[in-house]
């Protein structure tokens, strides 16, 4: 377990590029399963036929089952294709996401110093040929990149009604810049 100083971070609002910087970053493999202490992924339903497909997005039932939360505010976003929106964190709410059209990296990192998974960095893939839920939760930083073009579709089902106090941003070029795909090779 990592041990707990006063130059960490408490509150989201305390987190800075020059803290971001001095972590020990252990990037995983997107082909293993999350390793970030609270995450969960869940592989969504498709339902194919010959006139098209459904797919479930949320289920009461995946809050026990899975571990998931209920949603308070749901909203749908677009990201441009090779566009890279990050890096963001929350103190208080949680993100759940899936994408609806296209494909999209998403890459969390875990900058909370009390947590077993401190420094772990877990990029996932999302998308409509491998449609899955995305749980991340407080202070768990994240960030994407749309995958696909001309856009990426996000529905996200928040644990909270948006707040803009919540929401704190970074560049996302300030750390692990390396971490976006595509790579050559």
């Amino acid at each position: 377990m990592v041990m707990i100083n006063r130059l960490h971070p408490t509150h989201a609002r305390e987190v800075t590029v020059e803290w971001l910087r001095t972590i020990p970053y252990v990037v995983h493999s997107p082909y293993r399963g999350p390793t970030i202490a609270g995450v969960v992924l869940k592989d969504l339903t498709a339902h194919v036929d010959g006139r098209g497909d459904v797919i479930e997005l949320w289920s009461r039932s995946w809050i026990e089952r899975d571990g998931l939360v209920v949603p308070q505010h749901v909203y749908q976003s677009a990201t441009d294709y090779g566009v890279v929106k990050c890096w963001h964190l929350h103190n208080e709410h949680t993100d759940q996401f899936t994408v609806t059209r296209g494909k999209l990296q998403v890459t969390l990192v875990d900058i909370r110093p009390d947590s077993p998974t401190f420094g772990h960095v877990n990029p996932i893939f999302l998308g409509t040929q491998k449609p899955r839920l995305v749980k991340i939760p407080p202070m768990v930083m994240h960030g994407w990149k749309a995958l696909s073009s001309p856009e990426v579709i996000v529905v996200n089902l928040q644990s909270h009604i948006y707040d803009a106090a919540d929401e704190f941003k970074f560049p996302w070029d300030c750390v692990l810049t390396e971490v976006w795909e595509p790579r050559n090779g």
